[in-house]
């Protein structure tokens, strides 16, 4: 049985203001920073190994796995795609959920966050914030840079990479850790899960920090799908650096917009 374990990264530092992230590249907080490690050492109490590791071209996300990687004191090939990047928000990248709401209304807000084909306001190339200035996306095409994206637009990009690059590697018998995004993550996730497009945007986002597993065979199929920190005799393992146990943050919700 193959053991394959998503990772969304820790909080952000625009997670933590409540601005819409998207590909702004910006650093963990140090709150994020403190659920990496609690995620590392609830893998390592149950008996957590890999083989090799995913993310995308996000240092919130790339440095997530850095964290775990020497926490767990592995050294494992690492592999960076733009498709794992979390869903371009356009031009609502970089604001507050409050200035768009203000800007816009409540309602549009969730509309753009919740329906699967409906994306926000597209940025224009001249914008700073398009990712086309950003020599890491040089070798896309203009069809892939995104001006804007919808979850649909999402699941497109990510299922290539899962197929031709993932599943390779679990059908090779690898244990395998990705880290990701909250739709990036999800894209996934409802894939596996058979999750069909209208019920899509229903399905909550990975919560941060919290290691997400998936058991497979050796065909790729997947098997079951759980929590770590949903073991109760897990949470017993958890320790702080002053040795007393220590606790995740609340996993009942997720205050962070689009990151």
């Amino acid at each position: 049985m193959i053991k394959l374990v998503f990772l969304r990264h820790g909080q952000s530092i625009w997670n933590q203001a409540r601005r819409f992230t998207g590909w702004a590249d910006v650093d963990l907080s140090p709150h994020g920073r403190k659920q990496v490690s609690l995620a590392t050492q609830l893998l390592q109490a149950a008996g957590f190994s890999f083989d090799v590791g995913f993310t995308s071209y996000l240092q919130r996300s790339l440095h997530t796995l850095e964290i775990v990687l020497e926490g767990m004191q592995l050294q494992v090939p690492i592999h960076t795609s733009w498709r794992l990047n979390e869903r371009h928000y356009g031009a609502l990248q970089g604001l507050s959920r409050q200035e768009i709401a203000e800007r816009y209304g409540q309602e549009q807000v969730v509309i753009w966050q919740q329906h699967f084909d409906i994306a926000p306001p597209a940025l224009d190339p001249a914008d700073e914030r398009f990712p086309g200035h950003d020599p890491r996306y040089a070798e896309l095409t203009d069809e892939e840079l995104p001006r804007t994206e919808t979850l649909k637009a999402v699941r497109a990009r990510v299922l290539p990479y899962w197929h031709e690059t993932v599943v390779p590697q679990i059908k090779a018998g690898k244990q395998i850790l990705i880290v990701g995004h909250g739709n990036s993550l999800r894209a996934l996730t409802t894939y596996l899960d058979s999750i069909t497009e209208e019920d899509i945007p229903r399905v909550k986002r990975p919560l941060t920090g919290e290691p997400f597993v998936y058991e497979f065979d050796e065909q790729a199929n997947p098997l079951r799908h759980y929590y770590v920190r949903r073991a109760p005799k897990l949470q017993r393992w958890v320790k702080t650096k002053s040795g007393r146990p220590g606790r995740l943050p609340p996993a009942t919700k997720d205050h962070s917009c689009a990151g």
